[in-house]
């Protein structure tokens, strides 16, 4: 095992965004839609899933999503897989190697200088998880709890710049944190990657969106009644669908669980879901209006 593997191993997460495909261009996948080549700094730009049996989840989601995999063979990524929609890379899945934590999906902002980054996190009250890291040729990682616990990655690429599709049907589209605390948040993220909260009230339902120079780049919502009993702060992953009422089908019959039937809301109609080893992510497809500003 290579310094980077034994260093991931030694974290408790397997290795890192990989690419898929080397040597091809990134406009040149299987796909009739945009490719996306890079990511402004403070933007979500790639997802990936911690499993206790990589080959079980790379069948579930190829199931749900269509995706194939791409299994890293360099010993030094730690048995990790690139999700590929169309040939183009979308998420990613590594082996848990801490089994005490939960299986989840991580979200990872890019930025332009991840060391830098890590420093003022923990300047503004962060909890360092995963310093600073190479991964092979692929980019510079670590991983950080903010103040009120919930955890996310940062990614400063290098060969991987990120998910090559996104909002579109099989990609990611949104990138949620739920929070005990609104205004904490706020501060935070606004010191770490520039963010300005938007809070609207829409009834009952009061929601933040993430901005970045103008540009809605995630969202945020308070921990309610809404949610489990004793849910933590936590990072959240939407993904795409053409139908959510037959995606949430689909993972009851693949063997997950849904956790919050499909219903609607302005931007679409989501359904919180958890794949069978617990992982939970939301599907959405989004409404008309939203699909064609994306």
């Amino acid at each position: 095992m290579g310094r980077v593997g034994r260093a991931v191993r030694a974290s408790g997460r397997s290795g890192g965004p990989q690419r898929a495909g080397a040597g091809r261009g990134v406009r040149g996948y299987a796909l009739g839609m945009p490719a996306r080549d890079e990511y402004a700094p403070g933007t979500p730009s790639w997802v990936d899933l911690q499993s206790p049996d990589v080959a079980a989840s790379v069948a579930f989601y190829g199931a749900l999503f269509g995706w194939t995999a791409d299994v890293s063979t360099d010993p030094a990524a730690g048995g990790y897989a690139t999700f590929l929609l169309g040939g183009a890379p979308v998420a990613g899945v590594g082996p848990q190697m801490n089994l005490r934590a939960p299986p989840a999906w991580s979200t990872y902002v890019s930025v332009a200088d991840a060391d830098a980054t890590i420093a003022l996190a923990e300047a503004s009250g962060a909890t360092t998880l995963l310093a600073p890291m190479d991964v092979l040729e692929e980019g510079r990682m670590a991983v950080f709890a903010d103040p009120l616990g919930a955890v996310i990655a940062v990614w400063q690429p290098k060969a991987h710049r990120g998910a090559a599709v996104v909002n579109e049907p099989g990609s990611f589209g949104w990138n949620e944190l739920a929070t005990s605390d609104i205004e904490a948040a706020k501060a935070f993220y606004g010191r770490v990657f520039g963010w300005e909260g938007a809070t609207q009230e829409s009834g009952p339902m009061i929601y933040t969106e993430w901005k970045l120079d103008g540009a809605s780049v995630g969202g945020m919502i308070e921990i309610g009644p809404q949610f489990p009993p004793g849910m933590p702060p936590c990072w959240m992953v939407y993904f795409m669908v053409d139908d959510c009422d037959a995606a949430a089908a689909t993972v009851t019959d693949l063997g997950g669980k849904v956790m919050v039937p499909p219903m609607d809301i302005p931007p679409g109609r989501f359904s919180l879901v958890a794949d069978p080893h617990g992982a939970a992510f939301y599907v959405m497809k989004a409404a008309a209006a939203a699909a064609a500003g994306a």
